[in-house]
């Protein structure tokens, strides 16, 4: 997989999650290193709006890029992301939600599976 990120950190999350999405034959995590490998003008920006329009209660989400904070979510949801702004993670975790990085995420649900990619 062609790696056009330079940023060290997101390298490292990418080589983690090609390891485990091999380990435990899991192609949405496959998935999610290929959009986290793209360029960062092509990354993935995701307001809260969106998260709470398509989305339901207790429903877990991944983003290969930042969550923002435009919008209102009224209901449980577990959000993993490469970051956070500082107004969306309180958002999320004023109405019960969970902010959570992509490796925390996959050590929780190796297989991938239930899990909602959004860009």
């Amino acid at each position: 997989m062609r790696k056009s990120s330079k940023n060290v950190v997101i390298l490292g999350i990418i080589e983690d999650i090609i390891k485990r999405s091999h380990k435990n034959n899991s192609k949405m995590w496959r998935e999610m290193a290929r959009r986290l490998s793209r360029s960062a003008s092509r990354s993935a920006e995701v307001n809260i709006s969106r998260i709470a329009r398509y989305t339901a209660e207790s429903d877990v989400v991944a983003v290969p890029g930042k969550v923002l904070s435009s919008g209102v979510i009224n209901h449980k949801v577990t959000v993993a992301a490469y970051a956070f702004s500082k107004k969306a993670r309180e958002k999320i975790m004023n109405s019960g939600g969970e902010c959570l990085s992509l490796t925390e995420l996959a050590d929780r649900i190796p297989d991938g599976k239930g899990i909602r990619i959004m860009e």
